[in-house]
Order: C-alpha cells, then structure tokens, then sequence
C-alpha cells in the first residue's frame, strides 16, 4: 500500500520530554487498530486487531498493522492495553505475541478471557496479564494509566488516560453513550469531566459515527423488534450476530424464554465467546432455555432459535452454509425467520446481500437492517462527540478509528465546539505532543501485512495483482523449444489456457507470429532465455489484447534441445 502523505519523510529524533503517538492500524480504514505511545525511550502500544479482507484480496484470511519499524525495539515496548474485546481491537495480539511472548497485556475481565481463547489456538499460554477495571490506575514505566468505563456494544470496554512528563492523552477507545444500556454501565462522563479539569493535552476519539447526526439509539429500542420477530415467526427462528455480541445474545434467550423458545448456539466463535460470558456472569441466560444443538432437532420447529455467526456474509460462516443448503445439521425451510441482527461492515454489503438471497430462495423471511430496527451502532454520533468536546475541553484532539472521511468529520466537530488544534493523522503518520503542541512530525513505513494461511507477511500487493488477473481474466501459458545448434523453434509453440478459452484452435492463428518473432529475436544475437521468453509475452499480450479485449496472465516457457 503506497503512503498516504508522500511529502512527509521520517520522523526525526523524538525531543526530551516529548510524546510521540503513531498509529499503525485503524486510521484511514475501519479496522486493524493499533496505536504507538512514545516517551523517554520506552513504549507503549494501545490495541493490536485484525483488518478483515475485502473481494480484491482474493485468498486473504486476516491483515495485521504493520508494526515493522519498531520491531528492533520491542524489548522497549511496556505493555499492550486492550480498550475492549473486539476483533478489530485484539485479533492481531497473538502475532505481536510471537515475536515478543513476555509483553504484559493490559484490559478488563471481559476482554482478556475472550483474548485467552484465541492465545491458546496459537499455543501461547505464558503471557503477563494485568486485569483492571474502570477507576484502576496503573504504573508501567514512564507512564501511568488510568481507566474510564465506556458503553459499547460489547461489555467491559473502556477507555484509558495515559499520563506522562509531556502531558495527559485521553483515548476513548470504541464507545457510544447509552443512557439505558442493557447492563446499565454508561460512558462515565463524570471521569471524562474530571480528567477534562485536570487537563487533556490530547484527546484521541473514536470517529465511526462522526458523519452521523445526532444520538445513536439505545439498545433498548431493539428488544421489542425482537420480540415482534418471535410473536410473528411460526416455525423455526435463527439469529445471526457477532459472536462477541453479548447483548444482542441476552435480547434473544430473553425473547426465546418470553415466548417458550429454547436455544441452540451455533458456530465455533459464538459457542466459545458465550460460554465465557456466561462463565464471567456477563451473559444471564434464563432457565431451561439453552440446549445443545442436537436436543434443538428433537423439538418441533415453533420451540426453536438457534443463535448463529455470520452476519457480515463470511464464506465459510454458519450462516453463509446454511444460505447454501451444505451446513452438517442445519437445513433451512419455507417458513423459517432468519435474523440479521447487526449493520453492514463496509466492503461486506454484497457478500451480505448474497446470504440473504440465497435464505430468501429456499422460502425464509429474512429480517435485516434494510427492513427493520434490528440493530444500532456501537459508537458515538455527532451529538455525542459534541458532548464530549464540550466536556473535556481537550487541548489538541486527533481522530482515530474511521475511514478518513469519518476523521475529517470528527475534526469539524472539534473544531465547532473551540478545537484550535485538530491534527488528521492516517496509518504510518507520527504525530508529536511537544510543550503541549501535538504536530505531525513525519511518517513511518505502514503497510498491510497479509496473512495466508500460516504465511505471515509473505504475501506483497504484486501477488495479490496476479490473483487478481488469475481469478478476472485467467491465464495463457506457452510452451517453446528451440535448437541450441540451429537457433531455430524445434517445437511448439504449445499453448494452453485456462478461465480464458477452452477450445485450443483459437490460438492457431498466434502460433506462426510467436515463431517468427523468436526467429527475429535470435538472429538479432538475442539467445537468452528470459529475454526469449519477453519477446513471447510481448507477441501474446499484444495480440489477446486485440483481439479479444482480455489481459490474461501470460506464463512463457522457452526450453534449449
């Protein structure tokens, strides 16, 4: 991925008693969050998620931050500190975990039982926890941390002042303000005020909403949707949300336990982040109501919910399986309600609009935002954001996690409520707090590291080039032997193609114009095999270009006799 600021070079040396923060994930993109804190030589990381892959990245599992330019210093680095349990927050820690095992991890209750799930399946067992909750300060190094318990759409998020000799950063970390949250833990606006009096030097704020007018809705307002669903629905019912959802989860076994319904979870994810909400008692499930899923197939299809993943279309979801008529157990049937119990990630609208039709086909009705208030946002909205300016009354404010569309949005809000120091930062862009001034400084290398597979970082954007050609436009390979003696074509050329035309006659009429541009090239003192090579997929690319208006991938392949 090219830089988004070009003119900015490397930072030069952070001065004594400064701040330095660098995001390397989440700025610029919904997703993949990560930021760097800086000072007197020691380190600081808040977050390490995960950046799902989009259509164009064909082959792609997860993509990671790129932490390359400090990974000669991560004997520096003093801790991570997790805001909140969300995949886009904590799915990249084990990869950071790989290459420094020992980095102390900072979160709540909540967020750190639902990391250690994911630290086991990479059989990384001794890491360092430090558990905290809202009003917890802690000191590591330079800096000194305190913790604000922010409403969001999964519990026990929070957001974290970081106090240092530069000045105190507020980060808010993922967070709406709820008035009548489901488990009535609301944004603790008291601790914002305070921290505001004391003085914020810099105020990091989530911008997911920024362009959204107003208050986000309260989660409330979706119970009696669900409760509509159920009253309506005379066969089987299944609810697709994200697997961390808890609330969304508790809205339903409290619906299904209303309307004498019994449970079954569905997927690896749900079943696993459920259970330990459940165990840590986040998760209330009422009695007789949770079964497993082969007790579910025994009752009659008007008793029956089943609480699945796959709400953003994943392939290889429960849900995606079901659409398709090939998940093991779960067989959908005319008549069944399936819920879409969450919003549109941008970038998975046509993975989800394809689940939705393929549920629609077999008879399902399918409730989903498009039709129903069935789900609100977990951020903050403009009216929020203009509290919390107001409130704090911050010093210099940079936007994270959103698109930039969303931080320019964000910035504007400051900026209206008396902001005078707005600075828009993307992925890579080093910004300094000096004498209580935060300015861009320069940037660091930041780019997208792919994970496939077990291949970590392997993977560059040319490959994912070529996967592209492969998968739009198929590929051409030809096959040459020429006369080392003679230097003259003694076979072929041998053509094949596959995704671009089955019938090997339409490729006699380039045979002759391969041999006798070989034969050029030979005469001409060209004998090397790359350079003979060139001169086929020069002669190829031209001619499929003209002739059929297609850019295939050409593989030429020219052998001595």
């Amino acid at each position: 991925m090219s830089h988004p600021h070009p003119e900015l070079s490397t930072p030069a040396k952070l001065r004594k008693g400064g701040l330095r923060v660098t995001a390397f994930g989440g700025l610029g993109e919904v997703g993949r969050n990560m930021t760097l804190f800086e000072y007197d030589g020691r380190l600081l990381i808040v977050d390490c998620g995960v950046l799902f892959p989009e259509d164009h990245q064909p082959g792609i599992d997860l993509i990671l931050p790129d932490w390359s330019s400090i990974r000669d210093r991560l004997d520096d680095v003093e801790a991570l500190v997790l805001t909140h349990g969300h995949e886009d927050h904590i799915g990249a820690t084990p990869y950071l975990l790989r290459e420094r095992k020992d980095i102390p991890l900072v979160g709540s209750k909540l967020t750190l039982a639902l990391l250690d799930s994911k630290l086991r399946e990479h059989r990384l067992r001794e890491t360092v926890h430090h558990v905290v909750k809202e009003g917890d300060r802690l000191t590591l190094g330079p800096f000194e941390l305190e913790f604000v318990a922010v409403n969001h759409s999964i519990p026990d998020a929070l957001a974290v002042a970081i106090r240092t000799g530069a000045g105190m950063v507020l980060h808010t970390g993922d967070f709406k303000m709820d008035q009548l949250p489901l488990d009535g833990r609301i944004t603790d606006l008291r601790a914002f005020a305070r921290l505001g009096e004391e003085g914020v030097d810099l105020f990091l704020t989530d911008s997911t909403n920024a362009e959204t007018p107003g208050f986000t809705p309260s989660e409330k307002k979706i119970t009696p949707v669900i409760n509509q669903v159920f009253r309506e629905s005379n066969q089987r019912i299944i609810v697709a949300c994200f697997a961390s959802h808890v609330h969304r989860v508790q809205q339903v076994l409290d619906a299904a336990y209303a309307h004498e319904r019994q449970v079954a979870y569905v997927g690896r994810s749900m079943v696993r982040n459920m259970a330990i909400a459940r165990d840590l008692g986040y998760l209330k499930v009422p009695p007789g109501v949770l079964v497993d899923t082969k007790d579910l197939a025994d009752l009659p299809p008007e008793r029956q919910v089943l609480i699945s993943t796959g709400s953003q279309g994943e392939p290889m979801s429960a849900l995606s399986r079901i659409a398709q008529r090939n998940h093991h157990f779960v067989h959908i049937e005319e008549g069944d309600t399936v819920l879409l119990a969450s919003s549109l990630i941008p970038g998975n609208e046509n993975a989800v609009y394809r689940v939705i039709n393929g549920l629609a086909r077999w008879g399902a009705r399918v409730v989903h935002k498009g039709n129903a208030m069935v789900h609100v946002s977990g951020h903050a909205s403009a009216g929020e954001l203009l509290y919390c300016y107001n409130i704090v009354k911050p010093r210099n404010v940079m936007p994270v996690h959103g698109e930039i569309r969303h931080l320019l949005a964000n910035a504007e809000l400051a900026r209206a409520t008396g902001v005078e120091n707005v600075v828009i930062a993307e992925d890579g862009v080093v910004v300094d707090l000096v004498d209580g001034v935060a300015k861009v400084a320069g940037k660091v290398d930041c780019g997208y590291v792919f994970v496939d597979g077990s291949s970590v970082g392997d993977i560059t954007e040319s490959d994912l080039k070529d996967r592209r050609i492969l998968g739009e436009e198929g590929f051409i390979s030809v096959i040459v032997v020429v006369d080392s003696v003679s230097g003259k074509v003694a076979a072929g050329p041998e053509i094949h193609a596959r995704g671009f035309a089955e019938d090997d006659a339409t490729f006699d009429d380039i045979k002759q114009p391969i041999i006798d541009a070989l034969d050029r090239a030979i005469a001409e003192g060209n004998t090397d095999a790359h350079q003979l090579q060139q001169t086929v997929r020069r002669v190829v690319g031209r001619w499929v270009s003209n002739t059929h208006r297609r850019r295939p991938m050409i593989i030429p392949v020219v052998l001595e006799a």
